[in-house]
């Protein structure tokens, strides 16, 4: 009588297949559920990662391009226009560059360093290269070139920087306080314009298969002094 009363209750106890089936049932559809939320969630991170990683390099390049434009050098008379400040803007040739840059100027964004014998003073020029262009992208290398002895004694030393990769094209357009101009140059004396511009506008044409996102136009205001001819002198008083 025990022993039955024993096997009746282990025989409670037990699952049946039934409940073997719908449990398992369950937990797959959980796992279905677990799975579906991960592969949305790293296709987000994915997707999220590749936009970051296209407007990275388009920020770093504005952040440059900003920094030396608003820094640049107000120009005056003499020989020394070179650390002065010679401002060019065009289709125009720079020393030590084989290319044709879109602009050079001399700006005041170099750092300072305890291990080199340079000011912040530095020639900046911005150009599209063809060589470089290992990313698989159509377009040119927009580079950013630096020389800071500004009095070298031969060719000057000039490092590279790669910005953006995938341009079609860059233009910088000058603003004399009336309208745009497409070219600059404050280093010839018969030039029109021997003053820093008012303002800047850049525009940057990516390339069809660039993943940057659309053309990039930005403006920056030059605030600078003006350079003039005439002689200021003290009157007194009899």
């Amino acid at each position: 009588m025990i022993v039955t009363t024993n096997r009746q209750a282990g025989a409670r106890r037990a699952f049946t297949l039934i409940e073997m089936i719908l449990a398992i049932g369950m937990a797959a559809l959980v796992l279905v559920a677990i799975n579906a939320v991960l592969f949305t969630a790293l296709h987000l991170r994915n997707a999220t990662t590749a936009v970051v990683d296209a407007v990275t390099p388009v920020d770093q390049a504005v952040t440059l391009i900003k920094r030396d434009l608003a820094c640049a050098v107000t120009t005056t008379n003499g020989t020394t226009k070179l650390l002065s400040g010679s401002f060019r803007a065009g289709n125009i040739n720079s020393v030590g560059i084989s290319e044709p840059v879109a602009i050079e100027m001399v700006t005041a964004s170099g750092a300072l360093s305890d291990h080199a014998p340079w000011g912040d003073l530095q020639r900046v020029t911005y150009e599209l290269k063809n060589h470089g262009n290992q990313s698989g992208t159509d377009g040119r290398d927009l580079v950013r070139s630096v020389s800071r002895n500004l009095l070298p004694v031969n060719t000057p030393d000039i490092s590279d920087q790669l910005l953006l990769s995938g341009v079609s094209s860059i233009k910088f357009s000058c603003y004399d306080g009336a309208q745009w101009d497409d070219t600059w140059d404050t280093s010839n004396p018969t030039a029109t314009y021997t003053n820093l511009p008012s303002a800047v506008r850049v525009d940057i044409q990516l390339a069809s298969g660039s993943e940057a996102g659309p053309p990039i136009e930005i403006v920056v205001p030059i605030d600078s002094v003006s350079r003039t001819n005439t002689v200021m002198t003290n009157s007194v008083a009899e």
